[in-house]
């Protein structure tokens, strides 16, 4: 592949275009990859068009009245979330997915400008991406009137292309701030004091306040009226800008060393004691914290967890999400926890996966460990956005604190099942030590994010609809069957991973790395 250090945007424009051209060829099932395509269209298009629909203004209903002044009072807020968690994820992510990996990239002449191109081509394909755009656009349908429908909604879109922009801009630069000699520590502390601002300032009770004065204010309410034209034009020459500037921090992070993946790839680590086993065999503990291991020793995936398990939760705070809106983020959340390695939990073990199938330890142990670790990962993403969520709302009435536990616990076990039913049956060998890396091509990636994101949000709604109603028996009882169904799945799937030839083939797919 030529380079595009010497032709500039138009060379690395065409750079990108092969790129995307190579990973759409290596897709293994076409029909389903275009399927799930078709699918995400269509929930954009439902939630952009179908919640205007409901005539919430004339229910009569003094908390539902309620609930929507204060959708259409934080609206501005919504927009703000869209903006960090855009930034969030391009620092949680090193920068941006990478069309290449790093050692395929090794032998290639891409520059960086196509680097920053593919990685802002590949943001959609992101489950916070597309859960943050539906959740704005669903809020904008909600407060917005009929015939002004269509201007907001382009507003939103428009300003979603802005803040990936800046996001990916603000990604690279943390990135390569990252990567000095003490940028570890400048980011932590940076972020934290965010966080730390943040909680100051809701606990203050001036949280609301300031994100109410910030100029995404003025643009959620320019969006309702005839002025629409100019808010979009401001946020895609702002996007424009956003591209452009940010190829500049993508050069530069891009030329410094990957500190922290040298680091955890030549640190020496003294043997710990044999673990103690609270349960279970002493088999199971070894493999558990084996696995356990694996995970926070990923950067990628240890950046991951953190911004899904706090991302969430922020937006909640700043945007004051309503118990009804909450109950979707926990099914999102451990869907965005799963994807970062639970659709292939496999490729955890890359080459060692050899290795691992010579222990003297039973099949089933290595799966039910497996699964334990997955569980625990989405379960503590989602279960911080809860928290958050708490500290912001208070405690919930009974039926609707019902629906919200009982909900969590059925999009986890839903989840589980999916992902790990995907990892047996499409496994793929791939490296994770890079931050920017998936742990299964892009393709197949968008379709796992469209399927899980329909799943969790369909489950959602139908216990948001039940926590309406007076009964807190109902939510446990309707979770009866969900939980059935997909504990038969997931024991099916482990049936599966017990046979020989399926488990051979899974260990020779991971390792060929």
């Amino acid at each position: 592949m030529r380079s595009s250090t010497d032709t500039g945007w138009l060379g690395a424009a065409r750079d990108t275009g092969h790129l995307v051209a190579f990973r759409a060829r290596t897709v293994r099932r076409r029909g389903a990859s275009l399927a799930g395509a078709v699918v995400v269209l269509g929930l954009t298009a439902g939630f952009a068009i179908a919640p205007n629909s409901f005539d919430l203004g004339g229910s009569g209903s003094s908390a539902l009245d309620q609930a929507v002044a204060a959708l259409e009072a934080n609206l501005g807020g919504a927009f703000l979330g869209v903006l960090l968690l855009a930034i969030s994820a391009a620092m949680g992510s090193g920068g941006g997915r990478e069309l290449l990996s790093r050692s395929e990239v090794a032998i290639h002449p891409v520059s960086p400008v196509t680097e920053h191109l593919g990685a802002l081509l590949l943001a959609p394909l992101n489950l916070a991406w597309l859960v943050q755009m539906w959740g704005l656009l669903t809020v904008t349908s909600l407060v917005t009137p009929t015939d002004r429908l269509l201007g907001a909604q382009l507003v939103v879109l428009a300003w979603v292309l802005a803040a990936t922009a800046i996001g990916q801009a603000v990604g690279w630069a943390a990135e390569g701030v990252r990567r000095t000699t003490d940028g570890v520590v400048v980011v932590r502390v940076v972020a934290g004091v965010v966080v730390v601002l943040v909680a100051g300032l809701h606990l203050a009770g001036t949280l609301g306040p300031v994100a109410r004065s910030l100029p995404t204010t003025w643009l959620a309410e320019t969006a309702q009226t005839s002025s629409w034209p100019v808010a979009v034009l401001v946020l895609l020459v702002l996007a424009v800008v956003g591209v452009v500037v940010g190829a500049r921090p993508a050069a530069w992070a891009l030329g410094l060393p990957p500190r922290e993946e040298l680091r955890v790839q030549s640190g020496v680590h003294e043997a710990r004691p044999v673990p103690e086993p609270r349960w279970g065999s002493p088999d199971r503990a070894l493999l558990h914290r084996l696995d356990r291991g694996s995970v926070w020793r990923s950067v990628g995936m240890r950046r991951g967890l953190m911004v899904l398990g706090i991302g969430p939760g922020l937006v909640a705070l700043v945007a004051g999400l309503q118990w009804s809106s909450v109950m979707l983020l926990p099914g999102l959340t451990a869907s965005g926890a799963a994807l970062l390695f639970g659709v292939n939990a496999w490729c955890l073990d890359g080459k060692g996966m050899v290795w691992r199938e010579t222990l003297p330890v039973s099949a089933a142990d290595v799966f039910d460990v497996r699964t334990l670790v997955v569980a625990e990962c989405m379960a503590m993403v989602s279960g911080v956005t809860i928290v958050l969520a708490l500290l912001r709302n208070g405690m919930p009435p009974l039926v609707v604190g019902a629906a919200v536990l009982s909900c969590w616990l059925v999009v986890l076990v839903q989840v589980l099942a999916i992902v790990m039913t995907w990892s047996v049956r499409s496994p793929y060998g791939v490296d994770l030590s890079s931050p920017r890396a998936t742990p299964a091509p892009h393709a197949s990636m968008a379709a796992y994010a469209g399927k899980l994101s329909l799943v969790t949000t369909l489950t959602g709604m139908v216990f948001t609809t039940i926590s309406t109603g007076p009964w807190a028996w109902l939510p446990p009882a309707v979770a009866v069957p969900f939980l059935a169904y997909s504990t038969w799945k997931l024991r099916r799937t482990r049936r599966r991973w017990l046979a020989p030839a399926e488990r051979a083939r899974v260990v020779l797919t991971v390792a060929a790395v």
